[in-house]
């Protein structure tokens, strides 16, 4: 009888199932690109192939003495030439002496893309023959830049004079990205925090999950929240007239590990309107008994260009109703500067109620501002929160 014995597998065969095993894990791989050869998926493309907005443009440049015979004072020029500038990329524009038969003169050129549409890249040749006749031709190489990514931003003013920006990103290419880096730089006068992670035990991981590719037209969002910095965050004129944010970075790289990057421009908000006065809440209960008292302190904040005397009055509502006494003076505020006011509030009813009713009058003009659903408390009956805890 015979025995077959498992055949040992030559390197070649375990590079080659580990190159397939690879390739089939790798979500920037074309499906079915595994089945190549080793040797075809590392031969690079011939053409330019695609050149997106943000990368860098690389090309080698040989010019090779194909006569027999010397020539010289040989000149290599290369521009790119766009639908607005003509560039020079030629790494040096001084002459070689000579060049003898069978040698060449090489060049490697960069640049990085900053415009869309059609590029051209002009390649000069200047030389002199023995006999010293000067001789002069060109070649032209035409290639399109095309946008990579789409851009939408929406921006939010919250209550207080934090912002939260939103930016969706969508890959517009044909290939997966590599989303190396998406960061926003603020202006000088905010600090920003990022809220693309979730943290879990004591490490933030990103919300996007492990897999940082994203694929053709796939669409992610990014949120930043943009706080003032300590010495602007008191000036309420300076920062409500703030409407330059900051830039979006983006740095991507593609299939065979081109990078790109991308910088907006200066993102720009719609300036809140405050009117004279602003209220804003720095404290209030998210959830609160029925018919028992709670606290809240508003802050009253001057935006106007002088100085006013004002008036509190509280009016109850069907449902809310204020404790404390209405009409008292609040004294002289100055342009630009605020007061913390403690108020206390009692509901008569359950449910998600608007905290309404507050008056505030200026004196000096005999100007009153109206201020009703300021913001929302939950009201659950007391017994119920007790049982609960």
């Amino acid at each position: 009888s015979e025995v077959n014995m498992p055949k040992k597998k030559t390197l070649s065969q375990t590079v080659r199932d580990l190159f397939g095993q690879l390739m089939r894990q790798d979500p920037s791989t074309i499906k079915g690109a595994e089945t190549l050869m080793l040797g075809e998926m590392l031969t690079l493309p011939q053409n330019f192939g695609n050149i997106f907005l943000g990368e860098t443009f690389s090309s080698y440049i040989s010019v090779h003495n194909d006569s027999s015979q010397v020539v010289k004072d040989i000149l290599v020029k290369a521009d790119l030439q766009t639908s607005s500038q003509r560039l020079n990329l030629s790494a040096s524009n001084s002459a070689v002496a000579e060049l003898k038969p069978e040698c060449c003169i090489d060049d490697v050129i960069h640049h990085e893309v900053k415009e869309i549409g059609t590029h051209i890249l002009v390649c000069a040749v200047s030389y002199t023959t023995q006999q010293g006749e000067k001789l002069y031709f060109r070649k032209f190489f035409k290639f399109q830049v095309l946008k990579p990514l789409d851009v939408k931003t929406k921006f939010y003013n919250a209550e207080t004079d934090e912002v939260f920006l939103e930016a969706q990103i969508q890959n517009i290419t044909t290939s997966p990205m590599f989303m190396e880096k998406v960061s926003l730089e603020p202006s000088m006068m905010y600090n920003v925090t990022e809220l693309n992670t979730v943290t879990q035990a004591d490490k933030g991981e990103s919300t996007f999950g492990k897999m940082s590719y994203l694929q053709p037209m796939d669409t992610r969002q990014y949120l930043y929240c943009l706080k003032p910095k300590p010495e602007y965050a008191e000036k309420a004129g300076i920062i409500k007239g703030v409407t330059v944010i900051g830039k979006l970075d983006i740095v991507w790289k593609t299939n065979l590990g081109e990078r790109g990057r991308l910088q907006t421009s200066q993102l720009q908000r719609m300036a809140p309107g405050y009117g004279d006065i602003r209220l804003s809440l720095d404290l209030i209960p998210d959830t609160v008994n029925l018919e028992e008292p709670f606290d809240i302190i508003c802050k009253i904040t001057n935006c106007s260009e002088r100085t006013m005397d004002l008036v509190l009055e509280m009016c109850n509502t069907s449902s809310i109703h204020w404790c404390g006494i209405s009409g008292r003076q609040l004294g002289k505020l100055s342009p630009g500067a605020f007061l913390s006011l403690p108020l206390t509030v009692l509901s008569s009813v359950q449910g998600l109620q608007s905290i309404s009713g507050l008056r505030l009058t200026d004196t000096f003009l005999k100007r009153t501002y109206e201020y009703d659903d300021i913001a929302q408390v939950c009201v659950v009956y007391g017994q119920q929160v007790e049982s609960d805890i």
